[in-house]
């Protein structure tokens, strides 16, 4: 009995210290980059040997993966959770809008997923790869509700690529510019939630009139947060998700 429990206590401790590495590895990529990130780097902030980290995961592009395939997990779930918020009896239109603006939102808090796709554009095409995904469930049901829509308005037709690169745009601007977004309001606020709202109902705007949304069904939030569902989604958490890939 005494073996069985140290031998439980061996994989919990083991598991922890894979989500450590992840967590500061994620960190560090995000901060500074996959290239200029070292596995010395990260066992030096995360408090472990060098020799470890190669144990639990063998080289730095395989942690870098590993962080990928979590991102993939999380943001799967978080993107299911939007859709099963979404009353069933909405149009189509209405359906994509609320899915396409909800999800920046989640965005626009939570930054480390497209900085991560930002830097893996920068690298060799493999890392890019890991983010492109024409697959699934959730790929299905939103094309679903594209061609639902392009049936319904043919004469103004939508490609959901060009909805995803726009999304992409908005995120990655707000990370990554944040001082030029901020600048941009400086005479109405100096708060980064406003900022971010103001952000945000820039792309609501669009977003309204390409998927031509009912008064109705728009929606008018007081902060970025309030559109936001209760997954768990801070970094250690993620860290947990993607050490059990």
């Amino acid at each position: 009995m005494t073996e069985r429990k140290q031998g439980r206590r061996s994989a919990q401790d083991a598991e922890k210290t894979k989500c450590e590495i992840m967590r500061v590895a994620t960190e560090l990529f995000c901060e500074l980059g996959y290239e200029r990130v070292s596995l010395r780097n990260i066992s030096e902030k995360a408090g472990v040997s060098h020799s470890l980290i190669r144990h639990h995961f063998g080289s730095k592009e395989q942690i870098w993966y590993a962080i990928s395939d979590g991102l993939h997990l999380y943001m799967e779930q978080y993107m299911r959770t939007i859709i099963e918020h979404i009353p069933p009896n909405y149009s189509s239109n209405v359906k994509l809008y609320h899915f396409s603006v909800r999800l920046l939102a989640h965005m626009l808090e939570f930054k480390q997923p497209i900085q991560l796709i930002a830097d893996a554009v920068r690298q060799e095409d493999a890392l890019f790869d890991y983010f492109i995904d024409s697959s699934g469930d959730i790929q299905s049901l939103v094309e679903e509700l594209a061609e639902q829509y392009n049936q319904q308005y043919p004469a103004a037709q939508i490609k959901i690529w060009e909805i995803k690169w726009q999304m992409i745009m908005y995120a990655h601007s707000a990370a990554s510019l944040g001082p030029f977004m901020k600048e941009t309001w400086a005479d109405e606020t100096d708060s980064l939630e406003t900022c971010l709202l103001n952000h945000w109902e820039m792309y609501n705007s669009l977003m309204i009139s390409r998927f031509q949304v009912p008064d109705e069904f728009i929606l008018h939030p007081s902060k970025v947060t309030e559109l936001l569902y209760d997954v768990e989604c801070d970094v250690n958490k993620l860290s947990e998700e993607m050490a059990t890939v």
